[in-house]
């Protein structure tokens, strides 16, 4: 495996790590785990207009990071060996 499939490794997991961080975040519509995990955080009748775009914006980085380095994976991975 060579040093950029290392390096891709590695920028792929935290990537996973932080779109599933993220998404948990989210304020849920009704009462479930994200609400129960977002509560704690903050009230949610405080929970600002800011801080929901913020995290809107890092979840889609943070997913569009993921999708390109699986796409960089697919194209640089070498073919044939495990």
């Amino acid at each position: 495996m060579s040093p950029l499939n290392i390096v891709l490794l590695v920028v792929w997991a935290i990537s996973a790590l932080a779109v599933v961080i993220l998404v948990l975040m989210h304020s849920g519509k009704g009462t479930g785990v994200s609400d129960m995990i977002a509560s704690s955080l903050y009230n949610s009748s405080a929970a600002s207009g800011v801080w929901e775009k913020n995290l809107d914006r890092l979840t889609v980085i943070a997913s569009v990071v993921f999708v390109v380095t699986i796409l960089i994976f697919v194209i640089t991975f070498p073919q044939g060996t495990f």
